[in-house]
Protein backbone atom coordinates (compact mmCIF):
# COMPACT_ATOMS: atom_id res chain seq x y z
CA UNK A 1 0.00 0.00 0.00
CA UNK A 2 2.78 2.38 0.91
CA UNK A 3 4.48 1.75 -2.44
CA UNK A 4 1.22 2.45 -4.29
CA UNK A 5 0.72 5.67 -2.32
CA UNK A 6 4.27 6.78 -3.09
CA UNK A 7 3.77 5.96 -6.78
CA UNK A 8 0.53 7.94 -6.89
CA UNK A 9 2.18 10.91 -5.17
CA UNK A 10 5.08 10.75 -7.63
CA UNK A 11 2.68 10.71 -10.58
CA UNK A 12 0.79 13.73 -9.25
CA UNK A 13 4.06 15.58 -8.55
CA UNK A 14 5.35 14.78 -12.05
CA UNK A 15 2.08 15.95 -13.62
CA UNK A 16 2.24 19.35 -11.89
CA UNK A 17 5.95 19.70 -12.74
CA UNK A 18 5.29 19.11 -16.45
CA UNK A 19 2.22 21.38 -16.37
CA UNK A 20 4.15 24.26 -14.80
CA UNK A 21 7.03 23.80 -17.23
CA UNK A 22 4.61 23.95 -20.19
CA UNK A 23 3.15 27.21 -18.84
CA UNK A 24 6.62 28.74 -18.56
CA UNK A 25 7.54 27.65 -22.10
CA UNK A 26 4.30 28.97 -23.56
CA UNK A 27 5.09 32.40 -22.08
CA UNK A 28 8.35 32.56 -24.04
CA UNK A 29 8.04 33.74 -27.68
CA UNK A 30 8.48 30.88 -30.16
CA UNK A 31 11.54 32.62 -31.62
CA UNK A 32 13.40 32.34 -28.32
CA UNK A 33 12.79 28.69 -27.47
CA UNK A 34 15.85 27.66 -29.48
CA UNK A 35 18.03 30.55 -28.31
CA UNK A 36 20.68 30.97 -25.65
CA UNK A 37 20.60 33.80 -23.15
CA UNK A 38 23.85 35.81 -23.29
CA UNK A 39 25.29 38.91 -21.67
CA UNK A 40 26.57 41.70 -23.94
CA UNK A 41 29.75 43.00 -22.35
CA UNK A 42 30.78 45.58 -24.94
CA UNK A 43 29.78 46.99 -28.32
CA UNK A 44 32.58 47.31 -30.89
CA UNK A 45 30.65 48.95 -33.72
CA UNK A 46 27.26 48.83 -35.40
CA UNK A 47 27.30 45.09 -36.06
CA UNK A 48 29.87 43.58 -33.68
CA UNK A 49 29.76 42.99 -29.92
CA UNK A 50 31.74 41.21 -27.22
CA UNK A 51 29.83 38.64 -25.19
CA UNK A 52 30.27 37.99 -21.50
CA UNK A 53 32.53 35.01 -22.18
CA UNK A 54 34.89 37.13 -24.29
CA UNK A 55 33.68 35.82 -27.68
CA UNK A 56 33.12 38.37 -30.43
CA UNK A 57 29.77 38.17 -32.18
CA UNK A 58 29.19 39.56 -35.67
CA UNK A 59 25.58 40.08 -36.66
CA UNK A 60 24.92 37.67 -39.53
CA UNK A 61 23.40 38.79 -42.83
CA UNK A 62 23.84 42.53 -42.36
CA UNK A 63 26.64 45.06 -42.57
CA UNK A 64 26.97 48.46 -40.95
CA UNK A 65 29.49 50.90 -42.33
CA UNK A 66 33.04 51.25 -41.03
CA UNK A 67 33.50 53.23 -37.82
CA UNK A 68 37.30 53.19 -38.05
CA UNK A 69 38.80 54.08 -41.44
CA UNK A 70 42.31 54.84 -42.71
CA UNK A 71 41.27 58.47 -43.11
CA UNK A 72 40.21 58.58 -39.47
CA UNK A 73 36.70 59.60 -40.51
CA UNK A 74 33.78 57.19 -39.96
CA UNK A 75 31.86 56.17 -43.05
CA UNK A 76 28.35 57.61 -43.40
CA UNK A 77 26.02 56.61 -40.56
CA UNK A 78 28.63 54.29 -39.00
CA UNK A 79 28.63 56.33 -35.79
CA UNK A 80 24.82 56.36 -35.64
CA UNK A 81 24.74 52.57 -36.06
CA UNK A 82 27.32 52.14 -33.29
CA UNK A 83 25.47 54.43 -30.89
CA UNK A 84 22.13 52.73 -31.48
CA UNK A 85 23.65 49.26 -31.12
CA UNK A 86 25.29 50.31 -27.86
CA UNK A 87 22.06 51.77 -26.52
CA UNK A 88 20.14 48.61 -27.40
CA UNK A 89 22.45 45.89 -26.10
CA UNK A 90 25.49 46.93 -24.05
CA UNK A 91 25.35 45.70 -20.47
CA UNK A 92 22.18 43.71 -21.12
CA UNK A 93 21.07 40.10 -21.46
CA UNK A 94 19.65 39.09 -24.84
CA UNK A 95 18.97 35.85 -26.70
CA UNK A 96 21.51 34.57 -29.21
CA UNK A 97 20.64 32.54 -32.28
CA UNK A 98 23.70 31.31 -34.14
CA UNK A 99 23.55 31.27 -37.95
CA UNK A 100 24.09 28.17 -40.08
CA UNK A 101 27.63 29.35 -40.70
CA UNK A 102 28.88 29.58 -37.12
CA UNK A 103 32.01 31.71 -37.63
CA UNK A 104 33.43 34.15 -40.15
CA UNK A 105 36.96 34.16 -41.55
CA UNK A 106 38.17 36.20 -38.56
CA UNK A 107 36.92 33.61 -36.07
CA UNK A 108 34.00 35.68 -34.83
CA UNK A 109 30.70 34.04 -34.00
CA UNK A 110 27.91 34.75 -36.49
CA UNK A 111 24.35 35.13 -35.32
CA UNK A 112 21.43 37.31 -34.30
CA UNK A 113 20.52 38.88 -30.97
CA UNK A 114 16.87 38.88 -29.91
CA UNK A 115 14.90 40.72 -27.25
CA UNK A 116 12.22 39.12 -25.04
CA UNK A 117 9.49 40.20 -27.48
CA UNK A 118 11.10 38.32 -30.38
CA UNK A 119 12.47 41.40 -32.18
CA UNK A 120 16.09 41.15 -33.34
CA UNK A 121 18.68 43.90 -33.08
CA UNK A 122 19.46 43.41 -36.77
CA UNK A 123 15.83 44.08 -37.64
CA UNK A 124 15.94 47.43 -35.85
CA UNK A 125 19.19 48.49 -37.52
CA UNK A 126 17.90 47.60 -41.00
CA UNK A 127 14.54 49.31 -40.46
CA UNK A 128 16.29 52.53 -39.50
CA UNK A 129 18.53 52.41 -42.57
CA UNK A 130 21.68 51.98 -40.48
CA UNK A 131 22.62 48.52 -41.79
CA UNK A 132 22.77 47.01 -45.26
CA UNK A 133 21.39 43.57 -46.04
CA UNK A 134 24.14 41.52 -47.69
CA UNK A 135 24.30 38.03 -49.09
CA UNK A 136 26.93 35.88 -47.40
CA UNK A 137 27.72 32.20 -47.58
CA UNK A 138 25.20 30.22 -45.54
CA UNK A 139 22.81 33.08 -44.77
CA UNK A 140 20.24 32.90 -47.56
CA UNK A 141 17.44 32.73 -44.97
CA UNK A 142 18.57 35.98 -43.32
CA UNK A 143 19.06 37.65 -46.69
CA UNK A 144 15.46 36.90 -47.65
CA UNK A 145 14.22 37.80 -44.16
CA UNK A 146 15.77 41.28 -43.99
CA UNK A 147 15.68 42.42 -47.63
CA UNK A 148 11.99 43.51 -47.47
CA UNK A 149 12.86 45.66 -44.43
CA UNK A 150 15.71 47.28 -46.36
CA UNK A 151 13.33 48.06 -49.22
CA UNK A 152 11.05 49.89 -46.78
CA UNK A 153 13.96 51.96 -45.43
CA UNK A 154 15.05 52.65 -49.02
CA UNK A 155 11.56 53.85 -49.90
CA UNK A 156 11.55 56.20 -46.89
CA UNK A 157 15.08 57.44 -47.73
CA UNK A 158 16.24 57.12 -44.15
CA UNK A 159 19.74 56.49 -42.80
CA UNK A 160 22.23 55.43 -45.46
CA UNK A 161 19.53 55.66 -48.10
CA UNK A 162 19.12 59.39 -47.53
CA UNK A 163 22.39 59.75 -49.48
CA UNK A 164 21.56 57.88 -52.66
CA UNK A 165 19.99 60.82 -54.51
CA UNK A 166 22.94 63.06 -53.65
CA UNK A 167 25.63 61.01 -55.38
CA UNK A 168 26.08 61.50 -59.16
CA UNK A 169 25.59 58.34 -61.21
CA UNK A 170 28.89 57.55 -62.98
CA UNK A 171 29.23 57.13 -66.75
CA UNK A 172 31.35 54.46 -68.39
CA UNK A 173 31.75 52.49 -71.61
CA UNK A 174 30.13 49.05 -71.75
CA UNK A 175 30.59 47.04 -74.94
CA UNK A 176 31.45 50.27 -76.76
CA UNK A 177 28.38 52.15 -75.54
CA UNK A 178 28.35 54.96 -73.00
CA UNK A 179 25.97 54.16 -70.15
CA UNK A 180 25.30 55.34 -66.61
CA UNK A 181 25.25 53.13 -63.58
CA UNK A 182 27.19 50.58 -61.53
CA UNK A 183 28.54 47.11 -62.23
CA UNK A 184 27.00 44.29 -60.24
CA UNK A 185 28.24 40.74 -59.69
CA UNK A 186 25.29 38.35 -60.05
CA UNK A 187 27.08 35.64 -58.12
CA UNK A 188 28.22 37.56 -55.05
CA UNK A 189 25.45 40.17 -55.05
CA UNK A 190 28.04 42.95 -54.72
CA UNK A 191 28.19 46.03 -56.90
CA UNK A 192 31.17 48.15 -57.95
CA UNK A 193 31.82 51.67 -59.08
CA UNK A 194 32.93 51.56 -62.75
CA UNK A 195 36.31 53.04 -61.76
CA UNK A 196 36.96 50.18 -59.36
CA UNK A 197 39.85 48.02 -60.70
CA UNK A 198 38.14 44.86 -59.41
CA UNK A 199 35.10 45.44 -61.62
CA UNK A 200 36.87 44.23 -64.75
CA UNK A 201 37.33 40.74 -63.26
CA UNK A 202 33.59 40.14 -62.81
CA UNK A 203 32.37 37.38 -65.13
CA UNK A 204 28.65 37.52 -64.49
CA UNK A 205 28.09 41.26 -64.83
CA UNK A 206 24.79 43.08 -64.47
CA UNK A 207 24.30 46.82 -64.98
CA UNK A 208 22.52 48.57 -62.12
CA UNK A 209 21.46 51.97 -63.39
CA UNK A 210 21.01 53.67 -60.02
CA UNK A 211 21.90 53.14 -56.37
CA UNK A 212 18.21 52.67 -55.66
CA UNK A 213 18.05 49.79 -58.13
CA UNK A 214 21.18 48.22 -56.64
CA UNK A 215 19.91 48.30 -53.05
CA UNK A 216 16.36 47.31 -53.97
CA UNK A 217 17.65 44.19 -55.74
CA UNK A 218 19.74 43.26 -52.71
CA UNK A 219 23.22 44.20 -53.94
CA UNK A 220 25.78 45.46 -51.41
CA UNK A 221 28.57 47.94 -52.19
CA UNK A 222 31.90 46.18 -52.72
CA UNK A 223 34.27 47.02 -49.88
CA UNK A 224 37.17 47.61 -52.29
CA UNK A 225 35.45 50.62 -53.86
CA UNK A 226 33.02 51.80 -51.23
CA UNK A 227 34.69 55.21 -51.03
CA UNK A 228 34.07 55.69 -54.74
CA UNK A 229 30.37 54.98 -54.27
CA UNK A 230 30.01 57.00 -51.07
CA UNK A 231 33.03 59.33 -50.77
CA UNK A 232 34.16 60.02 -47.21
CA UNK A 233 33.72 63.72 -46.60
CA UNK A 234 35.22 65.78 -43.79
Amino acid sequence: MKNRARLSFFKIFLFFLIWNFSLICSAIPTTQKKLVKVFIKKVIDGDTVVLGNGERLRYAGINTLELHTLEGIPEPFAKEAYELNKKLVEGKYLYLKLSKRRRDRYGRLLGELYFENGTSVSEILVKKGLALVCKYKGNQNLYLKYLPLQREALKKRIGIFSLIDKEPVPEFLFHGKKIRGYIGNKRSKRFHHPKCPEARFIRRKVILHTLEEAFYKGYCPARCCFNLIFPVRK
